[in-house]
């Protein structure tokens, strides 16, 4: 029953007691009679046969029992039979039009729920087709992008190994000086790190799966800023770092170090002269879902993240490009600048690490990335 149902079979009865009244008090006027049309009409609007059957019922035996009281002896007993049937008559036309035309309702009001629910899953299904066809592009897109690099990596492999040759001579040359050296074993120590990714490249049509230990933290950022350094200070962009404590990072060195100079570059990009990137360390506690998905350390008394914060002060995103920063091939730099597939394996990367990657940014405030990985106390893992 609906919520007003009752209100309605309240009104209905109080009526028809009204009219029962009338009928009692003045047994001559047929025209009382004609008032049980009004709650006929109120039970109508409730669409129940049988209670319709019911009333119904009731009003005739109460229109017909008027032909028994004293003052219908005064009147000709057939013509006021025929009065009352007219009544009868119209009073079960009126319901019988009531509950048709209450029926009728009801099954509109049900076509046009099941016509608009049908309309929900089918919006619905097409949003998922779209979003299918989306990935569906993507994927090939990427397909296309791997069979092009794993040929670029081919051709590419030779060149490298002459430059590693001549990088070797250069360091045994007798005028090199320390800071040459230094220099010379960071260009080394890339060289070889590009020929161990055009490998993973050949070998496989995937990325290399993460092999991550326990790794301080600080020993992870260290050649990323010794890496990186140079071309912010040819921009004039400060680069700091700011390290909390000493804290181990359940990480896989090659692949954070990817990730941590793919981000450092897009805040140098982002970042003007004068301005200032960060490279903060900090821990926090772990929620049940972190512990749960960093299940891949194998250390159930796991309770901290570890957070590598990389802030710039830069331009900044509107939000609708930090909603699709992640999509593959999306990227706001200049044709020809940026292939759009950095922060999307660098998010891959990470997960795979049991962490996540995400990004906060305002237009005119800077952009903030973090990489949140798993993490310990420097005195729980010997390293």
């Amino acid at each position: 029953m609906k919520t007003r149902d009752p209100v309605v079979l309240a009104i209905a009865t109080l009526l028809f007691l009204v009219i029962v009244l009338m009928e009692w008090m003045f047994p001559l006027n047929v025209v009382s009679a004609f008032g049980f049309v009004l709650p006929i009409l109120l039970v109508a609007t409730v669409r129940s046969r049988r209670l319709m059957i019911f009333t119904l019922a009731l009003c005739i035996l109460v229109t017909f029992i008027g032909l028994f009281q004293p003052g219908k002896k005064r009147e000709r007993f057939t013509t006021v039979v025929f009065n009352r049937t007219i009544v009868v008559c119209v009073l079960a036309g009126v319901a019988y039009i009531g509950v048709t035309w209450e029926e009728r309702k009801a099954r509109e009001e049900a076509a046009k729920s099941a016509l608009a629910t049908q309309t929900e899953h089918l919006l619905r299904a097409n949003t998922q087709l779209v979003d299918i066809k989306d990935k569906l592009a993507r994927s090939e897109r990427l397909a296309a992008v791997g069979q092009l690099v794993a040929s670029v990596a081919h051709e590419v492999g030779t060149p490298l190994h002459s430059i590693a040759w001549h990088v070797e001579a250069l360091a045994e040359e007798p005028g090199v000086t320390a800071e040459m050296h230094k220099r010379i074993a960071i260009i080394d120590e890339q060289l070889n790190r590009v020929v161990r990714i055009i490998q993973d490249l050949l070998s496989s049509t995937r990325q290399r799966k993460p092999e991550p230990t326990w790794y301080p933290a600080e020993r992870l950022i260290e050649p990323v800023v010794a890496l990186i350094e140079p071309a912010f200070h040819a921009k004039g962009v400060a680069l700091q770092r700011e390290v909390a404590r000493p804290v181990l990072v359940w990480a896989d060195a090659e692949k954070i170090h990817q990730v941590l100079v793919n981000l450092l570059t897009n805040a140098l990009a982002a970042t003007g002269a004068g301005g200032q990137v960060t490279v903060a360390v900090a821990t926090r506690p772990a929620s049940a879902e972190e512990i749960e998905s960093a299940s891949c350390t194998g250390r159930f008394d796991l309770d901290t993240m570890v957070t590598l914060a990389i802030c710039d002060s830069g331009c900044g995103m509107p939000q609708d490009d930090v909603e699709r920063a992640f999509q593959p091939f999306f990227t706001t730099k200049a044709v020809g600048k940026g292939t759009g597939l950095g922060l999307f394996l660098s998010r891959e990367a990470v997960v795979a690490h049991g962490g996540q990657l995400t990004l906060e940014s305002d237009v005119g405030a800077g952009t903030t990335v973090t990489v949140v990985l798993p993490g310990l106390p420097s005195d729980s893992v010997a390293v």
